[in-house]
């Protein structure tokens, strides 16, 4: 067997193709250049489009900000109240902590692979 180059891919080799065959250009007779001069200017965005989203992240950060703290205490209360009313044995506590371990080590192996 053959060890390849991990930098060598498929796309690698029919760009390299294309770009040897780039000797080979079809006159077209300026039908491209036509077909762009009619096409319609793009339009520019309005002055105050920017400014406007900016104001709406702003206001949509500033609810979220004020509403967080609420929400956190809301969260944490139906959690209390669900595993208050539900006894659970120690094979199903280690089962959760073994669970949330494994996702935990699968989240970063994927996140700090290197391909």
């Amino acid at each position: 067997m053959q060890a390849r180059d991990p930098s060598a891919d498929w796309i690698d080799d029919v760009l390299l193709r294309d770009a040897h065959d780039a000797a080979e250009y079809i006159s077209d007779s300026g039908f491209t250049a036509r077909v762009l001069q009619q096409l319609p200017v793009a339009g520019a965005l309005p002055a105050w489009r920017r400014p406007f989203v900016m104001l709406l992240w702003a206001i949509a950060g500033v609810v979220l900000a004020v509403s967080l703290p609420g929400l956190a205490h809301e969260v944490a209360r139906a959690a209390y109240t669900l595993f208050s009313a539900r006894p659970f044995s120690l094979s199903t506590v280690g089962f959760m902590v073994v669970a949330i371990g494994v996702a935990t080590w699968t989240a970063a192996a994927v996140a700090l692979r290197r391909d």
